[in-house]
């Protein structure tokens, strides 16, 4: 058997090049709003992109198949539910915030999703 060899110790040059990107504020995860917000920004932004969506979705209840436009809203109406039990219900930090920041991405995907699928209904050549 050959023995293992153990990974070579990190020069002094990588430990100072990894303390500057920990510390550095211009990465994406050392941001503020990823790391000590208080959760109110994405409230407010998650908020208008909901009634947003909902308002581009609710004329569209009657075209595409059926319900889909409903569908969409309710799941809208329950992803803006979830980011507001989790900020009044969680403790505060990056975990708190990175769920926030999902719910947020989840919004903008469900809303296009779901408009993309009318889109797709009402322009098909085939029925």
């Amino acid at each position: 058997m050959t023995p293992t060899s153990t990974p070579p110790a990190p020069t002094p040059n990588e430990q100072s090049e990894r303390r500057a990107r920990e510390t550095d504020p211009t990465l994406v995860r050392n941001q503020p709003a990823l790391t000590s917000s208080s959760g109110l920004a994405w409230i407010i932004v998650g908020g208008i992109l909901t009634v947003t969506a909902i308002a581009v979705l609710a004329p569209l209840i009657g075209l595409g198949p059926p319900g889909v436009a409903v569908v969409g809203i309710v799941v809208l109406a329950a992803i803006y539910l979830v980011m507001v039990v989790v900020r009044f219900t969680t403790t505060g930090g990056r975990f708190r915030l990175a769920i926030m920041a999902t719910c947020m991405i989840a919004i903008a995907v469900v809303g296009l999703v779901t408009v993309g699928m009318i889109t797709a209904d009402e322009w098909s050549v085939v029925r």
